[in-house]
């Protein structure tokens, strides 16, 4: 049965294979160790660190459990054809340990109540929606996963060694608000004298140490500076209290939407599940009062709490084989099992609706996707990629031509000068009217528009009584312009954002001071961070500008160097799809 929740796994996976803004910069840390190794001056991270800084402890994690499978890619080179494959192999990896950890939960529960409840608690945890499309998506809530999973396994197994190891190392390095949620089972064991206060004290001591001192040595060498970042985190969003900055809900939102959404229909089960089964009291009571204590943060995500689903899951189990076990003995617990039935089908069904959203939620993703089939692997490309492209499914991993430059600077004017050292354009617009995309009206030509998801319709006359409804998102534009004039002072700017956008390796010629024109030209080659006023031609010597040719005499270097501003937000997390 077990083999059946990675099947599941799995097809979330495939079915939204991009990543949002908030996973980025485990997953740019995660294709920086595989394709850049200990070359650390070509680290996303260090020239968009974000807000916050993050671990580098899971990202290493995952490379060295996947090292074989990549090394023989390199070997083979399979990467050099499209490096997305890598993509779909860290997170198929990232999910594995996930499921791996919650196969030893399953174990422990079978052990505790039974093999019924256990194989109804697969049965629960694969109808449900989000456990099932988090568990393979590189957040730092998912990276501490795997940890929180083998901490409750070795609390119903009570086995308080391990229980203080892995929560210790879940707080310490990856998650500060697990102290909360753990914390409040291994106070529960200090009650009801389980294990004595001074040797969990002792044990959380020195398992708190040994992991602060993992994380500093790992992302001291990383970060390049002194840094413990879990404590930077804890800091900025407990102290400053910063997190609210991406948005507040009301105290019970919690309760009211993202734990109904999360358990579906199931969630109707728990009361029956902690009346029938005293122990249930005792698994689902530390869930209860995480949430509650998380509901007082005015910054709340789903995710923030995916650690009790599972909790709350083993409560609801319980109910559903005690209601199918006596479905014989009366019309009543015959119709309750025919319930739980039924509640199975409406939490598979509500997943795949859930699904087929998400799959529309990833604009980005598809633009770049689509844009490497739009134009020819041989043209040289340098592509722009704005804000919502960046923040819904680009990443370094879909950077997979090496030849191309793809560069997300942020805040360019729109209609600016900068615009034109570019040849493609991946721009955020409602329509082909938007008042962005104004200024590239007789420049550039719209090669395709990517939708995004807007909303769901409701008509019930039909079947099903639904629509998912799309919106154009995202405008893939081609530079066409032929002759534009431009003055002395444009120049001077159109020379300063080449300095400006174009920083690593890249070369600038042909640009001349007096009235003159951008021809195609402008769309292929590279540019060089060595521009300076003395590889410029004359103005006396040439009439039209070609931003993107070598100068003669100087090595054109610009293989594998791509612009990446993966800017993670801040780090502290923002909303769920």
């Amino acid at each position: 049965m077990m083999d059946y929740l990675f099947l599941v796994g799995a097809i979330h996976l495939f079915a939204c294979p991009f990543t949002k803004v908030e996973e980025s910069f485990n997953l740019q840390a995660m294709h920086d160790i595989i394709f850049h190794k200990w070359n650390l001056t070509e680290y996303d991270h260090l020239e968009f660190p974000g807000v916050v800084p993050r671990t580098f402890v899971g990202p290493l994690a995952v490379t060295l459990i996947l090292s074989p499978v990549t090394t023989l890619f390199e070997i083979t080179n399979i990467f050099s054809t499209n490096k997305f494959v890598c993509q779909y192999l860290v997170r198929a990896a990232l999910g594995c340990c996930v499921l791996l950890c919650f196969k030893q939960l399953q174990k422990s529960v079978k052990d505790i109540f039974g093999e019924g409840v256990a194989l109804w608690f697969l049965v629960l945890t694969a109808s449900q929606y989000h456990f099932m499309f988090y568990l393979s998506r590189p957040l730092p809530n998912i990276m501490a996963l795997p940890l929180v999973l083998l901490a409750v396994t070795n609390w119903l197994k009570q086995e308080h060694v391990y229980l203080i190891s892995y929560s210790a190392v879940a707080v310490i390095i990856f998650r500060f608000e697990l102290a909360i949620f753990l914390g409040i089972i291994i106070l529960s064991e200090i009650i009801y004298g389980h294990i004595s206060f001074m040797r969990a004290l002792k044990l959380g001591i020195i398992s708190s140490l040994c992991a602060l001192l993992v994380t500093v040595i790992i992302d001291s060498v990383f970060w390049n500076r002194l840094i413990w970042p879990e404590g930077e985190v804890f800091w900025f969003n407990a102290i400053m209290n910063k997190s609210s900055e991406w948005g507040t809900s009301p105290f019970l939102w919690y309760w009211y939407s993202a734990l109904p959404r999360a358990l579906g229909a199931s969630i109707t089960l728990i009361p029956a599940g902690i009346i029938g089964e005293k122990r249930t009291k005792l698994v689902t009571l530390p869930a209860a009062i995480f949430v509650f204590m998380l509901s007082f943060l005015p910054h709340k995500e789903l995710r923030f709490i995916i650690y009790t689903f599972p909790l709350f899951n083993i409560s609801i189990a319980v109910a559903c084989n005690k209601m199918w076990i006596n479905r014989h003995k009366s019309m009543t617990r015959w119709a309750a099992s025919v319930y739980i039935v039924l509640h199975i089908i409406i939490n598979i069904i509500l997943s795949c609706i859930l699904l087929r959203v998400a799959s529309d939620n990833y604009p980005g993703g598809v633009a770049v996707s689509r844009l490497h089939r739009l134009v020819s692997p041989e043209n040289q490309v340098h592509v722009y990629i704005d804000n919502l492209p960046a923040q819904t499914g680009v990443s370094r991993f879909t950077e997979i031509n090496k030849n191309w430059i793809y560069n997300k600077t942020e805040n360019l004017a729109s209609g600016s000068t900068d615009y034109l050292i570019f040849s493609h354009l991946l721009l955020e617009a409602k329509s082909k009217y938007s008042p962005n995309l104004k200024p590239f009206t007789h420049s550039h030509e719209i090669l395709d528009i990517i939708d995004g998801f807007s909303h769901i319709h409701f008509n019930y006359n039909s079947f099903p009584p639904f629509r998912i409804k799309s919106k154009p998102m995202i405008f893939i534009l081609k530079k066409i312009i032929v002759s534009t004039n431009i003055t002395e002072n444009d120049t001077s700017t159109l020379i300063e954002s080449a300095h400006k956008l174009v920083k690593k390796k890249r070369i600038v010629k042909k640009i001349t001071s007096d009235n003159f024109s951008i021809t195609e030209n402008v769309i292929h080659s590279e540019i060089s961070e060595t521009v300076s006023e003395e590889n410029l031609i004359p103005a006396e010597n040439i009439n039209e500008v070609n931003l993107l040719e070598p100068v003669d005499g100087v090595a054109k270097d610009s293989e594998n160097k791509t612009f990446s501003n993966e800017n993670s937000e801040s780090f502290t997390d923002v909303k769920d799809m």
